[in-house]
């Protein structure tokens, strides 16, 4: 059975930092491309960065030059690096995992909540 388990998330002021963590277990994780996304009140969820299984990264605008993403194959344990933080980075942010062999992987962790004060 697959697990993401997020952790990390809370309530910083502006111009602060976190690191969100994701450990997954049930796969195997060196092949899976790993994503933040996230979702505020009343908006679609949206790609926050990805990171593949060879290393390459991905980041929407809004948050590139802020947040880096990063992974540990040993601890199967994926990373999100957000500095620099605004209050609209404030979401429910989810880690993800996906893979397309035969058929496409999708799995979500259950989300954690990073709040932002201005």
């Amino acid at each position: 059975q697959v697990q993401l388990v997020e952790s990390g998330g809370g309530l910083v002021q502006a111009g602060g930092s976190l690191r969100l963590s994701c450990a997954a277990s049930g796969l195997t994780f060196s092949s899976y491309t790993m994503g933040w996304y996230r979702q505020a009140p009343g908006k679609q969820r949206e790609l926050v960065a990805s990171i593949t299984s060879g290393g390459s990264t991905n980041y929407a605008d809004s948050v590139n030059g802020r947040f880096t993403i990063s992974r540990d194959n040993a601890k199967n344990t994926v990373y999100l690096h957000m500095n620099n933080l605004k209050p609209e980075d404030t979401a429910v942010y989810y880690c993800n995992a996906r893979r397309t062999v035969l058929f496409r992987e999708d799995y979500w962790g259950q989300g954690t909540q990073v709040t932002v004060s201005s």
